[in-house]
């Protein structure tokens, strides 16, 4: 068994891990979060989504966070441009990254999105377009790529489909996202075979939610085909408005415990993503849901 000999990790916390949150979290909180994450050793971020406050009130402060984060350099700051006034909205805070988000899905999609899995890639496609042309990257999110709270379970050719749409229209990466947490390992795999046959093995990453405490099995299981880049979010933070009972992405402590047990560099202070954990668990006021963070936690106050 051939392992990746290191990992890239894009910490989800800030975006993805935020937003759902009810209570408001101030724009210096979520900057200070970033600043903990890149002190950690975080080279890729997902920091905000330009997306209608309407709909996403908690990322209505995406400028704000963009303008008062401290860059450090060689770290990937990325937002989500879910359409072209996303994208237009984006553009003064130089972004690295842009981030669209497709479903394998139909009902998914028109529950999450409001439309077709055709009619997103045509949303996405001017979006696409005018990034590349501006030189900023573009990771495309495949999501209920295993199973969906409306249908079930998804086929692997569901999940070709949408990874086949986005390499024609340009995108340059692919996340394959279990975003209700229902994928085991064979399962995540087969989702996983289904990407690779429109995208190589290096543009491709594993985005899995923990929600039946499956994602440190399914990360193990892409690791084993050689994927080697993967979101988390740190302290398990986070879920999916539209999947109920779905819990946060696998936290980044657990991931990072891991993969250093496994000896696979990356790159990242296992303490000092602890103490990232902490102070947004102590802003929101509750425990981290991280377990090795814990644990480290009561060890140090043990």
């Amino acid at each position: 068994m051939k392992l990746p000999s290191r990992v890239k990790i894009v910490d989800v916390g800030p975006r993805d891990g935020l937003q759902n949150e009810k209570g408001h979290v101030p724009a210096e909180v979520k900057i200070g979060l970033v600043h903990r994450l890149q002190d950690a050793g975080l080279k890729d971020i997902e920091v905000t989504s330009f997306v209608s406050p309407k709909w996403v009130p908690q990322m209505a402060d995406a400028a704000e966070v963009m303008a008062g984060i401290q860059r450090k350099p060689g770290v990937r700051y990325s937002v989500l441009t879910p359409n072209m006034k996303g994208f237009e909205a984006a553009l003064s805070s130089r972004p690295d990254e842009v981030v669209v988000f497709g479903a394998a899905s139909e009902a998914f999609s028109q529950k999450n999105i409001n439309c077709s899995i055709a009619e997103s890639i045509e949303r996405f496609a001017p979006v696409v377009e005018a990034a590349r042309a501006k030189g900023i990257h573009v990771r495309g999110a495949i999501s209920t790529a295993v199973g969906c709270p409306y249908e079930g379970e998804i086929a692997p050719d569901r999940v070709e489909l949408v990874a086949k749409l986005m390499k024609q229209i340009g995108v340059h990466h692919v996340g394959v996202c279990d975003t209700i947490g229902v994928g085991t390992p064979r399962k995540v795999q087969a989702a996983m075979e289904a990407a690779l046959k429109h995208y190589d093995i290096d543009d491709i990453s594993g985005h899995f939610h923990d929600t039946y405490g499956q994602a440190l099995g399914n990360t193990l299981a892409s690791l084993e085909m050689g994927v080697w880049q993967y979101d988390a979010s740190v302290a398990g933070l986070g879920g999916c408005p539209y999947a109920k009972g779905a819990t946060g992405n696998v936290a980044t402590e657990d991931v990072v415990f891991m993969l250093q047990g496994l000896g696979i560099e990356t790159g990242i202070d296992l303490d000092k993503l602890v103490d990232a954990g902490k102070y947004i668990s102590d802003f929101l006021q509750r425990k981290p849901n991280s377990r090795a963070g814990t644990a480290i936690l009561n060890k140090r106050s043990g």
